[in-house]
């Protein structure tokens, strides 16, 4: 059972109508728009169809008329074949996880959110049905009212990077006022979103990035900022930190990072070996060799530098999505938004993220 209440006008291929003596339609879209991804491989893989189904809502769902769309890193590499063990049985695939737009429909046990109201949010990062549609299905904590100062590109580019630092920073290493944060790759999303939560928690914050971004993460609340193009970051970077959280996530970055962590500090990185390891073997092979291998690193540095070592991915988690709201609405978390694109072009998107034209973040609009 759901609830859809509009007058607004809506991109559908098939619905089925009720009339009220109010003069409001109900309608249930059954099928729109949305890009399809039939098979790994390039951005000439991507299917604009016009006839995908909407599935029906279960009670704890929520149907969200898209309006933006943002491209995160992890879509261009599921589009590839990144998680390939999980995803090939269940191809085809809607891409997308990050989404601002207005509520279509609500399933029979959601009470936070009404039609018509407009939200943001993003869906767990092993969502098969994504945002790259004109309506996306989302759990009621994967949402957030939108902040009204915020249009729908900006708030599209913030909740999936900024939950991705969230989990690192307040869930794994529960950062506490006055302390000290080492983000390694402070200008991409995760590293702005991160310097942004570490200085609204009053901690301080050391960033590396490139020359490009130096004002963008002061700006953010970085104090101390190393361009890795022109500094020595080992030389340059002073003190032991609390938490790193490595965005980069190569052995050298992670060397370093290990390196000025206290003494029970938190090292975190993006770049896990699960979904890697199963790809090259397996899922049944391959997800007992993760586990070994995070187990091993993890009692290794332990032992022999005293710190906690984690793999760490994006999850919906409500408390976050609700600072981040509350950052959003104060204007204290930005993630600035380089270019746009219509849905009708997601290919040329996707090319010229995977050609590095455009260093910063990507918005897909729908009308």
């Amino acid at each position: 059972m759901q609830r859809v209440l509009s007058r607004r006008s809506h991109t559908f291929k098939t619905c089925d109508y009720e009339f009220f003596k109010s003069g409001f339609v109900r309608f249930i879209a059954t099928s729109c728009r949305a890009v399809v991804l039939p098979r790994f491989g390039g951005p000439e893989m991507l299917q604009l169809r016009s006839d995908v189904e909407v599935p029906q809502l279960k009670p704890n769902e929520v149907l969200v008329r898209a309006r933006a769309v943002s491209i995160n890193p992890l879509d261009t590499r599921m589009r590839s074949g990144y998680g390939r063990s999980i995803f090939e049985p269940l191809l085809p695939l809607i891409l997308g996880r990050d989404i601002s737009g207005e509520v279509a429909a609500v399933g029979s046990s959601v009470r936070s959110f009404s039609v018509g109201e407009e939200v943001f949010g993003a869906l767990h990062p092993t969502a098969v049905r994504g945002t790259y549609t004109d309506y996306a299905v989302l759990s009621e904590d994967e949402l957030a009212p939108k902040p009204p100062s915020l249009t729908h590109v900006e708030a599209s580019a913030i909740p999936f990077a900024a939950l991705t630092a969230w989990r690192a920073l307040k869930s794994t290493a529960r950062i506490t006022e006055g302390q000290r944060i080492l983000v390694v790759g402070g200008g991409g999303a995760v590293g702005l979103a991160a310097i942004q939560l570490a200085a609204a928690a009053s901690c301080h914050v050391t960033t590396t990035c490139g020359g490009q971004s130096i004002d963008r993460v002061r700006e953010a609340g970085a104090e101390q900022v190393v361009d890795y193009t022109a500094e020595d970051i080992e030389l340059a970077i002073k003190g032991k930190f609390d938490a790193v959280l490595d965005t980069i996530g190569v052995p050298e970055t992670e060397r370093i990072g290990i390196k000025f962590l206290k003494r029970g500090g938190h090292y975190m990185t993006l770049q896990g070996e699960a979904a890697s390891l199963t790809d090259r073997y397996g899922l049944v092979a391959g997800l007992p060799i993760a586990t070994a291998i995070l187990l091993k690193k993890q009692i290794q540095y332990r032992y022999s530098h005293g710190i906690e070592y984690w793999w760490t991915y994006m999850r919906a988690d409500s408390d976050g999505l609700d600072e981040i709201h509350r950052l959003s609405e104060a204007g204290k978390m930005k993630i600035p938004v380089e270019k746009t694109f219509p849905i009708t072009q997601v290919r040329e998107a996707h090319e010229a993220k995977d050609k590095k034209k455009i260093p910063g973040k990507v918005v897909l609009e729908l009308d």
